[in-house]
């Protein structure tokens, strides 16, 4: 965050007002849309969705954030913003989200969706257009109001996106105010009293936000971090699956917390694994170069941020690659063995460098991935490219994972993808292994609140025997 050159206790204050003022603006803006109907409200969603969807927009988004941050690139960037709000809005058409959303007539209960009002919305600088849009969509479906917390780096783009969707929603006839976001600077001040005074924060981006989310004595759902492994089994069509892994690496350089960060392949495939890796751009590094490599990303034991979402060619002329090789290459691989602090290759690198894994076997990749989360990045996901629908359900069974991403590109997949079933969202729970309090990919139902009517149904009170029966028969 940005330094603020006044003392702390005026720099609070101030930071105080300024929040007091947009969530004035915001309630009085919800009190009014929380009276609207559904189609009114779903209105409401296709005109943000288009406010980052329309394509001279969705251009000027991603050019302006490449432009700001410095990070990832702008055609990747356009792709995600238009997947990523299209695959949402095609998720939430139809979904009920005003008044009665569910009966059952036989248990006696209706639910009805209410909304949570205010909500405080913690985006990362690596995605200051759609991982925003994504909240903004889901508040608005819930009738809530949303102020949006961007990184510093993102303000500009911020403040370009929520432009057009008030624009949007005011030729509806609908409040601006629904939308906001803080005023340059953003300080650790103000985001933190922004989480203090909303009714929900939905914070993405860097784990210190998440944890000051978790402490500000709001309700929060925050994400955990990302470091995914991906695994090659014996019986993977490795074409296929080097495709997958260099797309889903290279893809805005990295920048996704889905993009595969080691790959672990089983001793039976490795060689012909790494020859499929290598056509498809992967340059695998020497002893020398590894080390070069290593002292560029992690000069002071942290990953610098001169080589976070940078293309490969950059990244090897920061280490000073020599080989013609590496400063072509669309991903660089370093061989790697061990795991933890000691090992940062094994970690999250945010940028198109890979560690590759040797397991003896299928069992000998999921230890070393268990190992890798152990370090970093328990509870996010897995990928796996294998025919073994065994070893699939071994994953989701033994490994602390939310997701399995089978034979897909994961940084694609994860997030949900037109051609598999999980919800489209840019922030994905992690379960208590990430400690975090979800476990799903953060979507509208995060952003209601529900109210359950009860009514009388005939009692069916059952019998001791009925419950322990089985069960005491067994001790006799």
């Amino acid at each position: 965050m940005q330094a603020n050159p006044q003392p702390s206790g005026e720099r609070d204050e101030a930071a105080r007002k300024i929040v007091a003022t947009l969530v004035e603006r915001a309630r009085a803006a919800q009190r009014v849309y929380e009276r609207c109907d559904q189609a009114r409200v779903d209105e409401a969603v296709l005109a943000a969705g288009w406010a980052i969807m329309e394509p001279s927009r969705n251009r000027a988004l991603a050019e302006m954030a490449v432009r700001e941050t410095g990070l990832g690139v702008v055609e990747d960037k356009i792709q995600k913003n238009y997947r990523k709000t299209l695959g949402l809005l095609r998720d939430l058409k139809g979904v009920r989200s005003v008044g009665v959303i569910s009966e059952d007539p036989q248990l006696g209960l209706v639910e009805i969706a209410r909304p949570v009002g205010v909500v405080a919305a913690i985006t990362p600088s690596t995605n200051p257009a759609a991982t925003p849009a994504n909240k903004i969509i889901n508040a608005l479906k819930g009738r809530n109001a949303v102020i949006v917390a961007p990184s510093p780096k993102g303000l500009g783009t911020c403040e370009a996106l929520v432009g057009y969707v008030r624009d949007e929603l005011e030729a509806l006839g609908l409040p601006g105010d629904l939308v906001q976001h803080l005023p340059g600077p953003v300080t650790k001040a103000t985001t933190q009293e922004l989480m203090r005074q909303c009714d929900l924060v939905v914070a993405t981006g860097s784990q210190n936000n998440v944890r000051a989310a978790y402490a500000s004595g709001t309700p929060a759902f925050g994400v955990g971090a990302g470091n995914v492994a991906s695994i090659i089994d014996a019986s993977a069509a490795l074409d296929d699956a080097a495709t997958a892994i260099a797309a889903s690496k290279c893809f805005d350089n990295a920048t996704s917390c889905s993009s595969e960060n080691s790959v672990v392949i089983v001793d039976a495939v490795y060689d012909d694994a790494m020859d499929a890796l290598a056509r498809v751009g992967g340059v695998l590094l020497g002893a020398d170069e590894k080390e070069r490599l290593g002292r560029t990303m992690w000069p002071q034991g942290k990953l610098s941020s001169a080589v976070i979402a940078q293309s490969a060619p950059r990244i090897a002329q920061l280490a000073d690659l020599s080989s013609e090789a590496a400063k072509e290459a669309r991903f660089l691989m370093v061989e790697e063995s061990g795991t933890g602090a000691g090992c940062p290759f094994s970690g999250e690198k945010l940028a198109p460098v890979l560690a590759v894994y040797r397991a003896r076997d299928f069992d000998d990749a999921c230890r070393i991935v268990a190992a890798i989360y152990g370090y970093q990045g328990a509870g996010h996901s897995v990928s796996v490219h294998t025919q073994d629908d065994g070893h699939v359900l071994e994953l989701g069974l033994e490994l602390p994972v939310c997701r399995v991403i089978v034979n897909q590109a994961h940084c694609f997949a994860t997030g949900g993808s037109f051609d598999n079933g999980l919800p489209f969202s840019l922030s994905m729970g992690c379960g208590t292994w990430g400690r975090n309090n979800f476990s799903d990919n953060l979507n509208y139902r995060q952003y209601l609140n529900i109210t359950r009517i009860s009514r009388r149904i005939p009692e069916r009170m059952p019998s001791e025997a009925e419950i322990f029966g089985e069960f005491l028969a067994k001790r006799r």
